[in-house]
């Protein structure tokens, strides 16, 4: 059976109490975010609907907030948000006693800074030599480097035996149209080497429950019907198939350009079809946006 293409949101309201959404993508760029998308989320809840977002973000779940506040997305959109970030700074406060290293750019000190303020100052942070687990939370420069520039930093790991905590399962991300690496694509090539990867943003059920529990928690029940939302077939898809959730795929995200080849960047049935399966996930429908 083919996959239907909707027009917007409101074909699909009506059969669910509450909606996982994606951030990257599908609400923001990175640069603002995107007011039809808002909308959409915004008169969801308006009919009685439940919204969480979930982010693979590596940020701690209160500053993906501000981040979020500060790119216009309107709190009106959501009822509550959780990130990979959050769950990471979680695992870093259990191994209170042990050394970390920080592998990723200074922008993301919050989540380290964080964990010093949970663990009272006793938070340590170390170089790579003397550590007993890593934080991974992206490239550096993700503009200009990629996976392959870190080779004999993650050969350095996995002759140490060291684990490396992901703080963001993402692969890539768009950022105003142009595809960058994320933590996932080190964390992806640390597992080839042999190295252990802890990851609890998506695909994994980590996030999942944590999400799902801040919805019973506000409207005072389980959601019995849930709809996640995103542009990600092996994040967002994958990880709504595992925690048994429908999902409505977002075409114009980060696939965009293996399903809308040039030149005339029509939609490619066939790619689409061909991706679907190859992560095993089938969405109950699909739109190139997220609009009401």
């Amino acid at each position: 059976m083919a996959i239907p293409q909707i027009d917007g949101l409101s074909q699909l309201a009506d059969r669910y109490d509450a909606i996982l959404c994606d951030v990257w993508g599908v609400l923001i760029d990175g640069r603002s975010h995107f007011p039809v998308a808002a909308e959409a989320l915004e008169k969801f809840r308006a009919r009685g609907g439940k919204v969480a977002l979930v982010t693979n973000a590596s940020r701690p779940s209160e500053e993906v907030r501000r981040q979020l506040d500060g790119l216009g997305l309107p709190r009106a959109a959501y009822d509550d948000l959780v990130s990979a970030g959050q769950l990471t700074l979680e695992q870093m406060v259990a191994r209170d006693g042990e050394a970390c290293h920080h592998l990723g750019p200074p922008r993301d000190n919050g989540l380290f800074e964080a964990a010093d303020r949970l663990l009272s100052g006793k938070f340590r942070r170390v170089p790579l030599e003397d550590a007993d687990y890593v934080v991974c939370t992206g490239l550096i420069d993700e503009r200009r480097e990629t996976p392959d520039d870190y080779a004999r930093t993650l050969e350095r790991m996995r002759e140490r035996g060291l684990p490396m905590l992901c703080a963001n399962p993402d692969i890539v991300v768009g950022i105003a149209g142009e595809l960058v690496y994320c933590a996932g694509a080190l964390a992806e090539r640390y597992a080839a080497l042999g190295g252990e990867v802890v990851m609890a943003g998506k695909p994994y059920l980590p996030i999942y429950a944590a999400a799902l529990g801040r919805i019973a928690a506000l409207a005072g029940e389980a959601p019995a019907r849930v709809l996640a939302i995103g542009d990600g077939v092996a994040t967002d898809l994958l990880g709504a198939s595992r925690a048994g959730l429908d999902s409505l795929f977002l075409t114009e995200g980060v696939h965009r350009d293996e399903l809308y080849p040039p030149p005339d960047r029509r939609l490619d049935a066939a790619a689409m079809g061909a991706l679907l399966a190859g992560a095993g996930v089938k969405p109950v429908a699909f739109a190139p946006f997220l609009v009401w």
